[in-house]
């Protein structure tokens, strides 16, 4: 899967019922996040963080759901670890992707790959990764971590920010960029064109332009 690939539109199995991909992220933003195995340190975190960020997922109009490569009963024990870490309900569904169906088709493990007897997190290592995707079904941005690297949520909310204000407002974000700052005026519209869009704007280069945030 690359940028701007259509999500295939498998079917799954959740902690909270069975449902097309397609059918589940329907007009929403979604964050798919994954992970290569229940009850491990890292990923216990970082599902908590998700939990506790359940109302700023909301406010963007946004769904998320994990995968991991472990049964359904096994994500349904694991909830109440991650709960305990969180403070707050996991109302989230975790993928169970025993097959690794989900796996293969984000690309996170190659075609030949299998969960040996005994397996550990290592021999899943890659399903490590975030995907924002729009409400067209399609792949706005990957991110992919190593397993003793902590994801910071705070980056995957300012990512999902930028995404959000690119594709409704047509601007691109500069570095560093967070809600409510300047954005850049892409290159293919005219300055003329950018006077009736945006009014006044700031011209650093030829094609490095900034103007105020427009307003939603």
């Amino acid at each position: 899967m690359r940028i701007n690939d259509t999500i295939p539109n498998l079917s799954v199995v959740t902690d909270q019922g069975s449902f097309d991909l397609h059918d589940w992220v329907s007009n929403s933003w979604a964050i798919l996040f994954s992970h290569p195995k229940d009850f491990t340190p890292v990923c216990t975190t970082e599902f908590s963080a998700v939990a506790r960020l359940s109302s700023e997922w909301e406010k963007r109009g946004t769904k998320v759901i994990g995968v991991s490569v472990d049964g359904v009963e096994e994500h349904k024990r694991w909830k109440g670890d991650i709960e305990v870490v969180a403070e707050v309900p996991a109302r989230f569904p975790i993928i169970a992707d025993e097959e690794l169906a989900v796996s293969k088709a984000f690309d996170m493990l190659p075609a030949d790959a299998y969960l040996p007897d005994g397996r550990t997190p290592a021999d899943s290592a890659t399903v490590r990764s975030v995907f924002i995707i729009g409400p067209d079904k399609k792949i706005k941005l990957m991110m992919t971590y190593p397993m003793t690297v902590g994801r910071n949520f705070g980056e995957v909310m300012r990512a999902l920010d930028a995404c959000q204000t690119s594709t409704r407002m047509g601007v691109a974000t500069p570095a560093d960029w967070n809600m409510g700052e300047d954005v850049i005026i892409p290159p293919t519209v005219s300055n003329e064109a950018a006077t009736e869009k945006f009014g006044d704007f700031e011209t650093i280069l030829p094609y490095l332009r900034k103007t105020k945030m427009p307003l939603l």
